[in-house]
């Protein structure tokens, strides 16, 4: 959904485009079972693309404190990935409930896990909010949210086509972390 005033990347969600935009289910992939459940949401104005997620989490974790780090082991994690359709390059961004945030740029596949990726620096702005206590698992929480601002003008960088008649791939992912589910859900 085209925005007409930008998104403020706060995780409160409470910009009017994210009371109109479709939200997608995230579902678990192979399994089909129910994990607790998460949302994405996409919007776009001629400076940013906007992802906003939102999930429900009994149990918020995340124990790193650093940005540009691997977060999907650390803990609960919103991971954004973007592809131009047609090219072998993506970018991976992710967004923690403690307020982190990461951007790999991969020229392709062949080369996932060279330090090279690490290295990538854009202008990708974060907001996450928590319903409950980070990293307190005695108690319940009720969930978070992010929001992610991706600038085109770092995606144009690399020789990606960006406008509305671009097609891309995108995948919103999430690791959950928590004391109530039997195992990592991956959504």
């Amino acid at each position: 959904v085209r925005t007409a005033t930008p998104v403020i990347p706060d995780g409160r969600l409470d910009e009017p485009v994210w009371a109109v935009a479709p939200a997608y289910p995230l579902v678990m992939p192979v399994t089909g079972a129910q994990p607790e459940p998460g949302t994405a949401q996409f919007a776009w104005d001629d400076q940013h693309i906007y992802v906003a997620v939102r999930f429900t989490d009994s149990d918020v974790i995340q124990e790193n404190d650093k940005d540009q780090a691997h977060h999907y082991t650390s803990g609960d994690v919103a991971e954004l990935f973007l592809k131009p359709a047609g090219e072998t390059f993506y970018w991976e961004l992710y967004a923690t409930p403690n307020g982190r945030r990461t951007t790999f740029f991969l020229p392709g596949r062949g080369r996932l896990g060279l330090p090279s990726m690490e290295k990538y620096s854009c202008d990708l702005r974060t907001g996450v909010a928590v319903d409950g206590t980070l990293n307190d698992w005695r108690d319940r929480d009720q969930g978070w949210t992010a929001e992610f601002a991706m600038p085109w003008v770092d995606l144009a960088a690399q020789g990606a086509a960006v406008g509305p008649q671009s097609p891309w791939h995108v995948l919103v992912a999430r690791y959950n972390y928590s004391r109530w589910v039997s195992r990592l859900e991956l959504s």
